[in-house]
C-alpha cells in the first residue's frame, strides 16, 4: 500500500525534537512491504500546502498522523496543539478518501477525546512500530479490526477499543534512517539532539505522570550491546549528539550500568546525555561509568528539595537523597541541569523557599536550574483525584483535553513566579519557562551552531543570559 505518515509536531522550543516514533513507524511499515513517505511538519512554512503536495504526488491509501504532545505543559502561557491539527485534517479530507490513522504518545494519554476532536478514523494505542504494520495488513486485506490489540476505531458514531498488548523492546528500530526521513541539517542547526531509548516502561508512581499509561509499568529492555551499536551507527552518520530519552535513564540501576559498559567497550565519539536521572539510583560508580561511556551532560529530575512535596508527588526519594545527589554530582565533571516543578501537593511558601535555597546553595554555576510552576492534570492520574478531593477541579474528564493545571491551595502561583524571578535575577544559571520560550532562541541556536558550539545549549545559560541582559533583554 501507499502510506503517508505525517509528523505533526511544530513546537521548536526549547529546541526541535526529532520525531523518533514517527520514524520508527515509517521504517516498520517499509519493512512490511509498504511504500512509505514521511512528511515532517517541524520546519514547514505552509503545513497545509505540504500536505496537499504529498497527497497529490504520493496518492496514499492510508494516512497516519503522529501526535507527540497535547499541549506545552506551561500554565502561564499554555499552547494547545490539538487545535492546530484541524486545518491539516481538513486538507486531508478534501484531498483524499484514505482512512486517517492517528497515533503517538499524546493519543495514548487521551485517546477517545483526541479521536473525537480530530475526527480521525482509527487510533493506534499500542507500540506503533508493532501495531501499525498489522493494521495496514488488515486494511489491505479488507478485514475488520476486531481482535487487533492496541487499536481504536469509529463504528456507528461510537469509538471502540481493543485491549492493548505490549511486546518486547524493538531493538531493530533503535537508530532509524534519520538522514533519509528528515531534514537533519535543519534540526542540527537548532541544537537538536538525536533521541535513543534503552528501554520502555516506568516503575515509578509519580502522581502526575503519564509514562506508565503510554509505555506500561513493567520495564522492557533493549540489549545494551544493541544500544552501543545504534549509537555507533548514528555517530558514523554524523549524528554525534545523542540523548537517551527513557522515562528514567538510571532505573533500573543495573541496566543503566550495563548500557554504559557496552558504550565504553565500543567508543564511538558520540556526545551522550540524558535529562532523566533519578537521585534514588545515583552514585559515584554510575557517574564514573557514564563518563567512560561518553556522556557530556546530564539532567536530574527532582521536582522539589522539600520532603513533604516529594511525598505528595510520590517521587520515591527524599530531600536527603536530593542533597546527596548534589554532593555526588559535584565530585564529577558532568554538567547537570536540575529540573524543579513547583506547586505540587503539599507545596507551601516554606517549601518553595526550601527548594530555592537548595538551588542557590547546592547547584554550582557550571550547572543549570530550571523551574516550572503548576502541574498539568491528565485524566486517570492521581493528581486528578487529588485535585477533585481538594475541590480544585470539577470538569469531567472528557473536557480536560484543553490544558488544566494543579497548584497547591496552600501557595499562590503568582507568588511562586515572583520568588523564582527574584532568584533568577541573582543567579544567571537559573531559567524558567519564559527563558525556554524566548522568541529569539532559534536565532541564538543557529548562531552558536555556526560558531561550532554543540548541544546541550543549556550549558551556556549564564553566558547567554548575561549577554542578553547587557542589551536589555532579561530572560
Amino acid at each position: 500500500m501507499n502510506v503517508l505518515i505525517i509528523a505533526t509536531n511544530k513546537n521548536a522550543y526549547p529546541m526541535p525534537v526529532m520525531p523518533l516514533g514517527a520514524c520508527m513507524v515509517a521504517e516498520a511499515a517499509e519493512r512490511a512491504g509498504h511504500a512509505v513517505r514521511l512528511l515532517d511538519l517541524m520546519f514547514a512554512a505552509d503545513p497545509v500546502g505540504e500536505v496537499n503536495r504529498l497527497i497529490g504526488a504520493h496518492r496514499p491509501e492510508v494516512i497516519g498522523l503522529s501526535v507527540r504532545n497535547i499541549d506545552n505543559n506551561d500554565m502561564r502561557v499554555p499552547a494547545f496543539y490539538i487545535d492546530e491539527l484541524a486545518p491539516i485534517l481538513k486538507a486531508i479530507r478534501r484531498a483524499s478518501p484514505a482512512p486517517v490513522v492517528i497515533g503517538g504518545a499524546a493519543l495514548t494519554v487521551m485517546p477517545e477525546e483526541i479521536m473525537r476532536a480530530t475526527g480521525a478514523d482509527i487510533g493506534v494505542l499500542g507500540d506503533g512500530e508493532v501495531v501499525f504494520p498489522l493494521l495496514l495488513a488488515r486494511i489491505a486485506a479488507g478485514e475488520g479490526l476486531e481482535g487487533l490489540p492496541g487499536i481504536a476505531w469509529r463504528e456507528n458514531g461510537l469509538i471502540r477499543r481493543n485491549p492493548g498488548a505490549r511486546s518486547g523492546f524493538s531493538d531493530q528500530f533503535l537508530a532509524p534512517a534519520y538522514h533519509r526521513l528528515l531534514d537533519v541539517p535543519a534540526y542540527l542547526s537548532q541544537m537538536a539532539t538525536v533521541p535513543v531509548q534503552t528501554k520502555l516502561g516506568c516503575g515509578f508512581k509519580c502522581v502526575y505522570c503519564t509514562y506508565r499509561k503510554i509505555e506500561g509499568s513493567s520495564y522492557r529492555f533493549s540489549d545494551p550491546t544493541n544500544v552501543a551499536e545504534a549509537v555507533g551507527s548514528l555517530a558514523r552518520a554524523g549524528l554525534r549528539d545523542i540523548e537517551f530519552v527513557d522515562s528514567v535513564f538510571n532505573a533500573p540501576y543495573d541496566h543503566a550500568m550495563q548500557v554504559c559498559d557496552a558504550l565504553a567497550r565500543k567508543p564511538s565519539g558520540a556526545r551522550l546525555q540524558s535529562l532523566e536521572l533519578n537521585p534514588a539510583h545515583f552514585d559515584d560508580q554510575l557517574l564514573t561509568a557514564m563518563e567512560r561511556a561518553g556522556f557530556t551532560a546530564m539532567g536530574m529530575t527532582v521536582e522539589s528539595a522539600a520532603d513533604q512535596v516529594l511525598a505528595g508527588l510520590k517521587k520515591g526519594f527524599s530531600a536527603d537523597q536530593v542533597y546527596r545527589a548534589a554532593e555526588i554530582a559535584g565530585r564529577h565533571r558532568l554538567p547537570c541541569i536540575w529540573i524543579f516543578l513547583l506547586g505540587g501537593p503539599g507545596e507551601t511558601q516554606a517549601t518553595v523557599r526550601e527548594t530555592l535555597r537548595f538551588a542557590e546553595t547546592r547547584v554550582p554555576r557550571r550547572d543549570v536550574v530550571f523551574f516550572n510552576i503548576g502541574i498539568r492534570i491528565y485524566p486517570g492520574t492521581e493528581i486528578e483525584t487529588i485535585a477533585r478531593r481538594q475541590g480544585l477541579l470539577n470538569k469531567p474528564a472528557a473536557e480536560m483535553l484543553p490544558p488544566v493545571f494543579y497548584v497547591s491551595p496552600e501557595v499562590e502561583g503568582d507568588w511562586m513566579l515572583a520568588e523564582v524571578r527574584r532568584s533568577m535575577r541573582r543567579h544567571m544559571h537559573f531559567i524558567n519557562t519564559d527563558t525556554i520560550g524566548f522568541r529569539h532562541l532559534p536565532l541564538i541556536q543557529r548562531g552558536l551552531h555556526r560558531a561550532g558550539v554543540r548541544p546541550p545549549l543549556w550549558r551556556y545559560t549564564r553566558y547567554i543570559r548575561r549577554s542578553l541582559r547587557i542589551i536589555g533583554m532579561d530572560v
